[in-house]
């Protein structure tokens, strides 16, 4: 990461994912130049709105997304996106997808099981700025990030504004 100081995460681990698909996903960050601040595992129960999701990594996202895009952090890249096809396609047979939040504005963006490549590439040069709330998700059909939430808003905002 071009940043003097290391971008730091923290990762929660639903109760079923492995523990070496936690330490596999600590070391794919810690090549991304991401340290791990702490590692925990989820406790209760979630509500019904809650997203089903394996991991859950809190760090600065625009900052981890827009580093990722370096040459020098390639592979380690590459091995990132390995964690996170291997992690949504484990446990129950039900994939779940890894969590990318970021740590200040609470957005996140979720990495669905196999996400197609063009999904990863825009990815790291989206810029979370354009949201207000997401999840983020990859929409395979427009072949883009969107916040169903977000445009249901902006619907709403434009509908006020006419009448």
């Amino acid at each position: 990461m071009p940043d003097a100081l290391p971008l730091r995460a923290e990762l929660l681990l639903d109760e079923e994912a492995p523990d070496a698909l936690g330490q596999d996903l600590v070391a794919a960050l810690d090549g991304l130049g991401v340290r791990t601040a702490r590692v925990r595992r989820a406790v209760g129960h979630r509500g019904a709105a809650d997203l089903p999701w394996l991991m859950l990594a809190s760090l600065p996202l625009q900052a981890f997304l827009s580093g990722l895009g370096a040459e020098a952090v390639r592979d380690a890249y590459v091995s990132f996106k390995g964690v996170v096809r291997r992690g949504t396609g484990s446990g129950s047979g039900v994939p779940r997808p890894l969590v990318l939040q970021d740590d200040r504005s609470g957005l996140s963006v979720v990495l669905e099981p196999e996400l197609p490549a063009e999904a990863y590439e825009q990815l790291l040069s989206l810029d979370l700025t354009e949201f207000r709330v997401g999840p983020l998700h990859y929409d395979r059909q427009l072949g883009r990030w969107r916040s169903e939430l977000d445009e249901a808003a902006a619907t709403v905002d434009r509908q006020e504004g006419a009448g």
